[in-house]
C-alpha cells in the first residue's frame, strides 16, 4: 500500500457546498474508487486559504490514468468543476505532495 497526498483548491464560499456534495457521494463513484485500489481516502479543508488537502492510500495495482477515463468519474469532475480549480478536461487541479514524516 502506497500513501498519496496531493491539495486542491476550493473556490470562497462553497465550503458547505462542498462537503454536502461528498456527504452524498453517489455509490457507484465510490464503488469506482475502491475498483481503482483506493482506499483510507480523506480530504480536509484549510477555512483560512479555502486549500483542500486529499491522501489516500492506494494499492499497488492502482493506476492513476484509468480513473479519468471511466464516464462516472467525469460526470463527478464536471458537476464539482462549478466550485473548484480545475483543468480544462475539468478534472480538479492537483498538487501533489511529498511525505516527509509518517508515524506508524
Amino acid at each position: 500500500m502506497t500513501r498519496i497526498a496531493f491539495t486542491m483548491q476550493l473556490l470562497p464560499g462553497f465550503e458547505d457546498e462542498y462537503k454536502r456534495r461528498h456527504d452524498e457521494i453517489w455509490p457507484e463513484l465510490a464503488a469506482l474508487l475502491r475498483e481503482a485500489g483506493i482506499s483510507n481516502y480523506s480530504i480536509f479543508l484549510d477555512d483560512a486559504t479555502m486549500r483542500l488537502f486529499a491522501c489516500m492510500d492506494v494499492s499497488g495495482n492502482y493506476d492513476p490514468q484509468w480513473l479519468p477515463r471511466q464516464p462516472i468519474m467525469r460526470k463527478w469532475w464536471d458537476m464539482m468543476g462549478d466550485i473548484m480549480d480545475t483543468n480544462a478536461d475539468h478534472s480538479p487541479v492537483t498538487i501533489p505532495l511529498r511525505e516527509v514524516f509518517y508515524l506508524d
